[in-house]
């Protein structure tokens, strides 16, 4: 793949419009819900392909490495390559593993599958970025709050939609639908997305070589991407342990009882746009502060009223709006602060950022099962409220030239 040098290049200055904002929110949106089908199928998944239960992990695991590799590997590119045509390029790898993954009839074809779903799910990243150069300095925060906020949502709505798609039909059509939804979305992105060809001529190995000089020399990008490690841990510690509370002895929820849970965290979505606002009026430090806040304060309640109980089922929804509110908010707060650093980086300060971050989640995921297996919800609450706290502590040694 080669970028055109005939391609106009995305100017900044020309405002980005309200309706091409919602639709590349929409298409982060639809593009991430790929990395999250799997995870309420898992059950089912592992059954029909003769899966152990102590293998069954790997049909989340594989997409979530994809997703990892894709972050350094493939989204540096956007600062090399023609930013239209790599996303519509990776868009279309999705395509082809969804179909995959729903043809499958053995564990290794699924698997394999899942790899490159999550692989080519990184098309969202590149996305972003691309707001951002869509956008003038002064709205910039708006903007790329507004497609984050997209993003979020399709994290969220993911795993309900998939549960209910399955419970009707089966786990295959979850997979068919998302590929023909897949296949729309790139002939659209095809058609309204504009080009930008990045003004860089390096060679790949150097490219991907620079991000070690920028990951040890930008700090700004280091310390926004461990606090939203911080957070992002967090999250998944709470998005992984909580359907197993809700669906055990003490609340005895269904599947479809532990989806409408899952929906109430959306709402949190709504400080992605916020988020971005703050940042464009210099507020981003607060923001921060406040964004950490919510994600701690998120596990402190989940701690009143007994288990089972009314009351903790409410404030547990209570704290899945406030946790995803936190995460969103310090999301964008991140990527704003490192799409300032310059456009000619901004593919790989997000793929160093994205990926940090997503080790963190992977971690939080690993260690809130572990702990949730040992100690139940409290020991796995307190274990939660660590995370916001250890990111405030490293908060307060901000620097005053730091923003």
């Amino acid at each position: 793949m080669t970028a055109s040098n005939n391609a106009a290049p995305v100017h900044a200055a020309d405002a980005i419009s309200r309706s091409m904002t919602f639709f590349l929110a929409a298409a982060c949106g639809l593009i991430v819900a790929n990395l999250y089908y799997a995870q309420p199928l898992v059950g089912p998944i592992s059954v029909a392909l003769g899966m152990s239960p102590g293998s069954a992990g790997l049909i989340v695991t594989l997409t979530q490495i994809g997703y990892g590799l894709g972050l350094l590997l493939v989204v540096p590119l956007g600062d090399l390559f023609e930013n239209r045509r790599l996303i519509v390029s990776m868009v279309g790898l999705v395509v082809l593993a969804l179909l995959a993954a729903g043809l499958a009839s053995t564990s290794t074809l699924f698997l394999l599958a899942a790899l490159f779903i999550g692989l080519g799910s990184v098309a969202v990243q590149i996305i972003v970025p691309l707001s951002a150069h869509m956008a003038p300095e002064a709205m910039r925060g708006q903007v790329v709050g507004n497609v984050v906020s997209g993003l979020m949502v399709g994290i969220m709505m993911a795993r309900p939609v998939a549960s209910f798609i399955a419970q009707y039909s089966n786990w295959h059509t979850v997979f068919f639908l998302s590929a023909a939804v897949m296949v729309v979305l790139a002939v659209v992105l095809a058609r309204v997305l504009p080009q930008r060809v990045p003004a860089g001529k390096t060679s790949y190995g150097a490219l991907l070589a620079s991000m070690g000089h920028l990951a040890l020399n930008t700090p700004v990008l280091r310390r926004r991407a461990l606090y939203q490690a911080c957070l992002f841990s967090a999250f998944s510690l709470f998005w992984t342990t909580t359907p197993l509370f809700l669906g055990g002895p003490a609340f005895g929820l269904s599947q479809n009882g532990i989806a409408l849970f899952a929906l109430a965290g959306v709402a949190g979505a709504i400080a992605a746009p916020i988020a971005g606002r703050l940042a464009d009026r210099g507020l981003s430090k607060p923001a921060t502060a406040g964004a950490m806040a919510a994600v701690a304060l998120a596990f402190i309640i989940t701690h009143i009223g007994a288990e089972g109980s009314t009351l903790s089922l409410v404030l547990l929804t209570v704290a899945a709006i406030l946790l995803d509110f936190g995460v969103s908010m310090n999301l964008v707060l991140g990527q704003r602060a490192i799409y300032a650093l310059g456009a000619d980086l901004r593919s790989r300060l997000n793929g160093l950022f994205m990926a940090t971050f997503f080790i963190g989640g992977a971690i939080g995921s690993a260690l809130g099962g572990w702990i949730f297996a040992h100690g139940g919800w409290p020991a796995t609450a307190w274990a939660g409220l660590a995370l916001p706290v250890l990111a405030f502590a490293y908060f307060l040694t901000e620097g005053r030239k730091v923003r």
